[in-house]
């Protein structure tokens, strides 16, 4: 009875903490709870409300853990972060997968999340196995607050003072105090979790209190990274912190009674994460490029490399300084470059850099944390690669002192030599292309030398024409520069100079004409067989013994001729000024001149002749056709005069009527006014009608040249405005002789197509009636055994009517069936066609024609009934003198015909007379 009355008490006492536990986990917001059962501590930081029942067992391999929830509903999912050494299942039960003992129990924190599926909420927590203790140990633990650590640093809340003063009213609190920030180094190797500080209320003393720390770490991300015992309050860290990725944490600290009361004012705390030296510097790039003129004085600046370290800049993990590891080739010294430590700046510290001699440096540069400490600071290294640049520290020199080149006289553009340098600046720079200049011997300019952009030669090139008989030779003066000038202090040598040769080759020169192009003055009318000038050319050849023959090249009008040998020119017809050929009193004539050299040459002259005027051309008149009223007001006609001729050999101009006939002068009279005559009626009326009026029209050359023009006047019906009629105008105008061949042209061409149509249908029509009448042998039905497809039996055996067979002529006009008649039992289905009518007796020769015009009626004929069906043919012709072959008796002998008649039929019966007339041998 003791025994289950101490079990009972236990077991009472027990539930009553579990329920009390469960109360204060509800009903406090769920704050973070710190518990250690049964050899099991639970670290709970929870944001929702839920709690957690724990369920004791005796030390087992199985350890249960039950979550309860406080009304909140959904699914939680379990995760263990441990999943080898323990498996939590879906109703939140923990096992232990393997027996743990002392030596076994994991040192890291076993972390257990619990999912919310309906609003993807998660709550952690962090179980930490202990050795077990005795059960009174145990108990004890269960029901007062855990031993606090010695020589912990107390966070106090700040106490609720009120002010003296306010009595009755509302009580003024004091302003928080400040809490000084705590300091934890990064990468901490100690035990975890570690304690930090203890957080302490004035009120934990008359009454139970719990703490707990909300903020980044705590219950926000990153969580788990500090907790709060809640009865005793050490905040702890529970894992290393890294002060590159986080540099400080600021929490917020509370303390509710049980009741989940507030009790104090919420207190804030910083955490700063204390740099270690825990990062190497790092370059910014690997491979630094850099360069510096060649011969730079000491003191030239080359190029700045630039290290980072992670590491708190402001203390001596960040304090980076830099030096040279080594140089590349050592050359002229080992050390021609230094580097600033602080800044990382590189200089040159002695003279001599020349490219020529080592165009790049390699830099081994080191960046060491600690201020440079060798021993405790950390090191890296980068590579810098220093180009050195080139300038125009080598002139171009010559290859050789004298170069030696030939051309041919008379030619341009042509390479005569090419001049070579050598200069060991970088190639395809400005300080290695040449430019070359020539100094002398060329004082009219014919040469140049321009510089070839891929092999830095020089191209001695002629540019003007060089005469051999003026200069047989030449010899330039050339000098070699760079683009850009050279360094200072360099000069250039004599080998920047050079001689060039030039000899050159004669060769046959065409002749020239001088004057060209030759100018004559001369009058036209210059009879024939003239002799106008001497055209000759030259010879520029001074040095060959050459002869020189002229031809007429170009002479449009064909009026001159040139002596071969001496170039005299001639007239072979008179020159007329008023020929087209002559522009602007211009005429020009084009000759050669040949020499016989090898090979030979020539060249071509301009001869050109101005022609002056004579009075050669009579005046006639102008207009030559003009119209004018049978009773004209005024009846007056303004004429003048048109002479091919220049003044003074043309106007002004003397008209005067004819005296022939006499009745010019008696209907007209003219009169001269300024530069134009006016020719009028001297009576009222005028039949209409053509009239040509002879005017007889002198010039005022210096010998006077007359002619008689005649005026076509044309006299017509006029209207009020002066103007002629149409049918007048028609009448008086008439036809002229080119409409009236044009007219009848068109007449006779279309005359010729008419008749060309009307030929081309006749043949037309000829060609289908012979090819009608072109029957193929196979066709004609004449002289011929045709063979039908069976149609059944004989008359006698089918029930046809034979009338339909009978010669039309022998039958009633009115029992004649129509064409394309039809049986009177078929189902007509379309209209039945007419077909015309054909002949009743139609000619043998058409029988071809008579066979396909049915056969085309019988194929359109939809009605047509089928092959076995009586059938309706048209008429076939006369009747046949033999019987039907249905009344023959097969059987019979034959023995009683006579066909002796077969004899009369020709050559080809008589066989046949002799096989059935003949005896029975």
């Amino acid at each position: 009875l003791s025994f289950l009355f101490s079990f009972f008490s236990l077991f009472l006492l027990l539930s009553l903490y579990r329920t009390c536990l469960e109360q204060y986990l509800c009903g406090s917001g769920c704050p973070s709870v710190c518990l250690s059962v049964y050899s099991l501590s639970f670290c709970l930081s929870l944001s929702g409300c839920l709690s957690f029942n724990l369920m004791f067992c005796f030390p087992s391999p199985s350890l249960t853990v039950k979550f309860v929830n406080c009304g909140r509903g959904g699914l939680v999912r379990f995760e263990c972060s441990n999943p080898s050494d323990f498996r939590i299942e879906a109703d939140g039960v923990v096992y232990a997968l393997r027996p743990l003992t002392l030596s076994t129990l994991p040192t890291v924190p076993v972390v257990i999340v619990a999912s919310d599926e309906t609003n993807q909420q998660q709550w952690q927590t962090q179980v930490r196995l202990t050795p077990p203790v005795g059960q009174s140990q145990q108990a004890q633990d269960i029901q007062s607050p855990p031993a606090l650590s010695q020589g912990l640093q107390e966070i106090w809340f700040p106490s609720r003072q009120t002010d003296s003063s306010s009595i009755g009213q509302l009580k003024r609190m004091k302003r928080d105090w400040v809490i000084p920030p705590i300091n934890v180094p990064e990468n901490s190797r100690g035990e975890f979790p570690q304690d930090l500080v203890r957080i302490r209320s004035d009120n934990d003393k008359n009454r139970s209190l719990r703490y707990s720390v909300t903020g980044p770490g705590a219950d926000q991300p990153p969580t788990g990274i500090f907790i709060i015992h809640p009865i005793s309050g050490e905040l702890s860290v529970m894992k290393p912190l890294d002060r590159e990725h986080i540099s400080n944490f600021h929490l917020r600290a509370h303390a509710v009674d049980l009741n989940g009361n507030q009790v104090e004012s919420p207190i804030d705390i910083v955490i700063n994460v204390i740099d270690m030296n825990d990062n190497r510097p790092e370059f910014i790039h690997q491979i630094w490029n850099g360069s510096v003129p060649e011969g730079s004085k000491p003191g030239t600046f080359v190029m700045t490399v630039t290290s980072v370290d992670k590491d708190d800049p402001k203390t001596a993990n960040g304090m980076l300084r830099y030096k040279i590891g080594s140089q590349n080739p050592e050359s002229p010294t080992s050390n021609m470059f230094t580097i600033n430590n602080k800044t990382g700046d590189i200089i040159t510290v002695a003279a001599g850099l020349d490219r020529e001699k080592v165009p790049q440096y390699t830099l081994i540069i080191q960046a060491t944390d600690m201020e440079g400490n060798p021993m405790y600071g950390l090191s890296n290294t980068a590579t810098a690669v220093i180009r050195v640049t080139d300038i125009n520290d080598n002139p171009p020199e010559f290859t050789a002192e004298m170069f030696f080149g030939e051309v041919p006289e008379n030619r341009v553009n042509v390479i005569v030599a090419n001049l070579t340098v050598t200069d060991k600046d970088q190639p395809n720079t400005l300080a290695w292309k040449a430019v070359y200049k020539i100094t002398g011997g060329d004082p009219t300019g014919r040469f140049s030398v321009p510089t070839d952009p891929t092999t830095n030669e020089g191209l001695v090139t002629v540019v003007k024409p060089i005469d051999y008989e003026i200069s047989r030779t030449y010899m330039l003066t050339v000098v070699a520069v760079n683009e850009v000038s050279l360094a200072r202090g360099i000069y250039s040598p004599r080998q920047s100079t050079a001689t060039v040769s030039i000899r050159v080759i004669d060769v046959n020169e065409s002749p020239y004409f001088d004057p060209n192009p030759k100018l004559i003055k001369l009058d036209e009318g210059m009879l024939a067989e003239s002799t106008l000038t001497t055209f000759t050319a030259q010879d520029p050849d001074r040095f060959m013994q050459q002869s020189i023959r002229y031809t007429r090249l170009s002479d449009p009008a064909n009026w001159l001729r040139i002596d071969a040998n001496t170039g005299r020119i001639t007239t072979i017809a008179v020159l007329d000024r008023e020929s087209p050929y002559v522009k602007d009193n211009m005429y020009s004539a084009t000759f050669l001149a040949s020499d016989n050299g090898v090979p030979p040459a020539s060249g071509t002259g301009t001869l050109q002749i101005s022609l002056l005027d004579i009075n050669d051309n009579a005046p006639h008149v102008y207009p030559q056709e003009t119209e004018m009223c049978k009773k004209p007001e005024p009846n007056g006609i303004n004429i003048t005069a048109l002479d091919g001729d220049l003044n003074p050999n043309a106007g002004p101009f003397a008209f005067e009527l004819a005296n022939r006939p006499s009745d010019v002068r008696r209907n007209w009279t003219i009169t001269r006014l300024s530069d134009y005559a006016q020719l009028s009626l001297k009576i009222g009326f005028l039949e209409s009608g053509i009239y040509e009026i002879p005017i007889i029209i002198t010039d005022s050359g210096n010998l006077p040249m007359s002619n008689t023009s005649y005026l076509r006047v044309k006299v017509c019906q006029c209207d009020h405005n002066g103007d002629c009629t149409d049918q007048q105008h028609i009448i008086a105008a008439g036809l002229g002789t080119g409409a009236i061949i044009a007219i009848l042209l068109c007449i006779i061409i279309l005359l010729i197509l008419v008749l060309l149509f009307v030929v081309w249908m006749k043949r037309r029509d000829k060609e289908r009636q012979a090819k009608q009448l072109l029957i193929d042998p196979e066709d004609d039905v004449r002289d011929n055994i045709l063979k039908y497809d069976e149609e059944g039996g004989g008359e006698e055996d089918q029930d046809y009517d034979l009338s339909q067979l009978q010669q039309p002529d022998t039958i009633e006009p009115d029992t004649i069936k129509p064409v394309g008649i039809r049986r009177m039992d078929e189902r007509p289905l379309h209209p039945e066609p007419q077909y015309p009518i054909r002949s009743a007796a139609p000619h043998p020769g058409d029988i071809g024609d008579f066979i396909n015009e049915g056969l085309k009626a019988a194929d359109n004929d939809p009605t047509a009934p089928p092959y076995d069906s009586l059938l309706v043919f048209d008429y076939e012709g006369s009747g046949s003198t033999a019987g039907s072959l249905s009344s023959l008796n097969s059987s019979s002998s034959g023995g009683d015909q006579d066909y002796d008649y077969l004899n009369d039929w020709g050559p080809r019966f008589r066989k046949l007379a002799d096989m059935y007339g003949g005896s029975d041998d």
